[in-house]
């Protein structure tokens, strides 16, 4: 039901964020509180996800085959797994500093609230984006023990880069939606439409990684990483047109996969050699 890879989304990003914070060192003694707190946080986020559609799931003939819909995993399972996880955030904020342990709840509310959205609101993906965006936010406190710029930058371009690519893989569901009474963007203004607003939310991602080059004084190799991603956001959007959805999955997954990655690596090496 929950693989480690769902982590590589956000883990990138908190990485960057832990780098920028830690100046010169490697931050060997926060990195493993780091990770496991990225690693519980998602873990339990998208257990709470499996178990509030669950019943949606089912219907869906996109989703049927998922574990929980299934009977592979039974709900007490589920519950008990993400139990687990949250525990696991939980003790690793608390074993970084106090700050972390007393945000903990509100991290967890944010993660779990997403799942409920799309019964209310077509800014569900916003909202994704916001529990996303709390990876690098989080990690920066991990280290500093306190809010500055550069996170707060990096975070809004995380929110904007999930949104759009959320927008995308909503799209193959809009039918569904629509007969569920379920919130999405494709289903409040058809995919054609939905697609042009992901593109001004990689837009939006775009320019607020290029003011992070500012913002944190990177080194002028940076500017090279931001091409790169603008570069494989402007792919991933050639791979999906309102009338062909079939690479959805590729855009999705592989591509914003690579984006994360490549990104983390190009930027801790700016930042070194600022």
């Amino acid at each position: 039901m929950i693989k480690f890879s769902h982590s590589i989304f956000a883990l990138p990003f908190a990485l960057t964020s832990a780098a920028l914070a830690a100046g010169r060192r490697v931050p060997w003694a926060e990195l493993p509180w780091i990770l496991l707190a990225m690693v519980g946080a998602r873990s339990a986020a998208m257990g709470v996800n499996r178990l509030a559609d669950q019943e949606l799931d089912a219907r869906n003939p996109r989703t049927s085959g998922r574990e929980l819909p299934a009977g592979r995993i039974s709900r007490r399972e589920a519950w008990a797994f993400v139990a687990l996880a949250s525990v696991a955030f939980v003790l690793a904020a608390g074993m970084l500093n106090t700050l972390c342990l007393a945000l903990s709840p509100v991290a967890l509310a944010i993660v779990f609230g997403y799942s409920y959205t799309k019964r209310f609101t077509a800014l569900s993906h916003l909202l994704l984006g916001l529990a996303l965006a709390v990876a690098p936010v989080g990690a920066w406190l991990a280290i500093r023990g306190t809010f500055a710029l550069p996170p707060l930058v990096l975070g809004l371009a995380v929110l904007f880069w999930v949104a759009g690519f959320d927008t995308i893989y909503a799209c193959q569901d809009l039918d569904f939606d629509r007969r569920e009474g379920l919130h999405s963007l494709p289903a409040r203004l058809g995919v054609g439409r939905a697609l042009r607003l992901a593109r001004g939310f990689h837009a939006a991602c775009v320019a607020l990684l290029l003011a992070l080059y500012f913002v944190a004084e990177l080194h002028a190799s940076y500017l090279v990483a931001v091409a790169v991603v603008a570069a494989l956001l402007l792919y991933e959007h050639s791979l999906v047109r309102a009338d062909d959805l079939s690479r959805v999955n590729a855009a999705f997954f592989a591509v914003n996969g690579w984006i994360a990655v490549l990104y983390f690596v190009a930027t801790v090496t700016a930042h070194f050699l600022a």
